[in-house]
């Protein structure tokens, strides 16, 4: 196992006192592609200039630019607080942090229309490529190339800040596996297993590629409603400043600010799977903007995730599926004419181009095929190998149905967990070894939960309770294989 290394710990190779990171950059990388659950990272970027990017900090960075936060509202109900519920403001972090210090209105600006006891603010999924287009040399302050990925840094990374009580909707992400730094104050991850997607009734409205919601709120569940949900295995920590998360390919997690003051930064990671995501992503969307659109042309708003710029013709529609299958089609092709040492060293170059679909236009979204790419095929560890868990490596473990609280939950804080760890490390390693689920089984429609059998009284099936059997991710899956050998069948 690597020696932990902390403050003021001699190496042993250089001077008195020098600090070492636990793992190499190729060591990092190995376990990534071998993690089949989320841990937290200790120990890596205590030398990234990044890591002093606090919001005082980055204001001045920032010079007075205006940027975009989504203002919700504090509220402990059981309905999930997304996006379109939320409202918008364009203000400085000048203003932002005047306002939510309590400051006065005089300078919160925007702001000030805005109760800090009843109002939580959260500048989101912010790239830092747009976000510092004036002065990109600050994007080589975040350094993902000591994880294994060389090349990449803070144009492939996003930036959030938030205020106390701002928080993401539980969602999966559709795309890659996410690296998380803390930079300042406390996150809460909840955290569910893609294993779980059933429990956690799964929907595409509001509509957003690459992100599939979850209708629960997972912080205060409907259980009424969403009985199924008491199924599902959470798993929770608290993220630290100089923390790093990773999350695991179609991980469900809700995130919230537990501190008056947070700022994170992230990177999602490419993988083999995306070139098949790619293709549902695309079938999904032809359908919800097919449907949503005939409901009702003249209503966006209400179905269309304000991360989304517009709905999308149903021509354009077309022509983003059928380039995502040729991408598919093309990559199978190259990958199938390489050696496996081949195909791994031609899957080392950065892309140019970030996995969310926030950044992208869908008019160029066909072309990314041409992209080379950090691509980590999934899987590839050998069952006997063992993740290192430990002081620098921390599995996020799932939180005991007896010690659930009030809320119907229990925490693994990381500073705790650090006692327990190993216990649990050879039961973890073990469940590396499970097998995973062929993708190709056809779902049952038994294990596809929809909250409408729990209301036989409803009188009618609405689009969106349409959409929720067409869109839900299994069936979409199993569409995209069926069009995949459709498509080689007439090659």
């Amino acid at each position: 196992m690597a020696t932990a290394a902390v403050a003021g710990r001699d190496s042993g190779g250089g001077g008195e006192g020098e600090l070492v990171k636990p793992f190499t950059p190729e060591k990092a990388k190995e376990i990534i592609m071998s993690l089949r659950q989320p841990a937290v990272f200790c120990n890596m970027v205590f030398d990234w200039p990044a890591q002093h990017w606090n919001a005082k900090c980055l204001s001045k960075l920032l010079c007075g630019k205006q940027i975009r936060f989504r203002m919700g509202v504090k509220k402990t109900d059981t309905v999930p607080q997304f996006e379109t519920m939320c409202s918008y403001v364009n203000a400085t972090l000048e203003e932002f942090l005047a306002w939510s210090c309590g400051q006065g209105v005089s300078i919160a600006g925007p702001f000030s229309h805005y109760d800090n006891s009843k109002f939580w603010a959260y500048a989101d999924y912010k790239y830092l490529a747009s976000v510092f287009e004036d002065n990109t040399d600050v994007l080589q302050n975040v350094v993902w190339s000591d994880f294994g990925f060389p090349g990449r840094n803070g144009r492939e990374s996003t930036l959030w800040i938030g205020s106390l009580g701002a928080n993401t909707p539980c969602h999966l992400d559709s795309y890659g596996c996410n690296l998380v730094l803390q930079v300042q104050g406390r996150k809460r991850w909840h955290l569910f297993p893609p294993e779980d997607t059933a429990f956690l009734y799964p929907t595409r409205i509001p509509y957003e590629e690459s992100s599939v919601f979850s209708k629960v709120n997972v912080v205060n569940p409907d259980l009424k409603h969403f009985p199924q949900f008491l199924k599902a295995q959470r798993h929770m920590v608290t993220l630290y400043p100089g923390q790093v998360l990773f999350v695991p390919r179609h991980w469900w997690h809700y995130v919230e600010s537990i501190d008056p003051i947070t700022v994170s930064i992230n990177s999602w990671i490419e993988l083999e799977e995306d070139h098949q995501a790619r293709v549902e992503e695309a079938i999904t969307r032809m359908l919800v903007c097919a449907l949503k659109a005939a409901e009702d042309p003249t209503n966006t708003k209400a179905w269309l995730n304000p991360t989304e710029v517009e709905g999308t013709s149903h021509e354009i529609n077309r022509q983003y599926l059928n380039g995502a299958i040729s991408a598919y089609l093309e990559h199978n092709k190259v990958a199938e004419a390489l050696t496996p040492t081949e195909f791994k060293i031609n899957g080392e170059h950065r892309v140019e181009a970030t996995l969310k679909k926030r950044k992208l236009d869908v008019h160029t979204r066909t072309k990314e095929k041409k992209s080379p790419c950090h691509k980590l095929a999934t899987g590839t560890a050998k069952p006997e190998e063992k993740i290192p868990f430990g002081l620098d490596l921390i599995p996020v473990l799932p939180s005991l149905q007896n010690e659930s609280s009030e809320r119907g939950i229990a925490e693994s804080d990381v500073k705790d967990l650090v006692r327990e760890s190993g216990a649990h490390v050879e039961k973890l390693n073990c469940a590396q070894e499970q097998p995973v689920m062929n993708k190709a089984e056809i779902p049952l429609a038994s294990n596809i939960v929809s909250d409408s059998t729990t209301c036989p009284s409803q009188p009618f099936i609405s689009t969106d309770d349409l959409l929720d059997c067409l869109v839900n991710p299994k069936v979409i899956s199993l569409v995209a294989q069926l069009l995949l050998q459709k498509r080689t069948c007439n090659l």
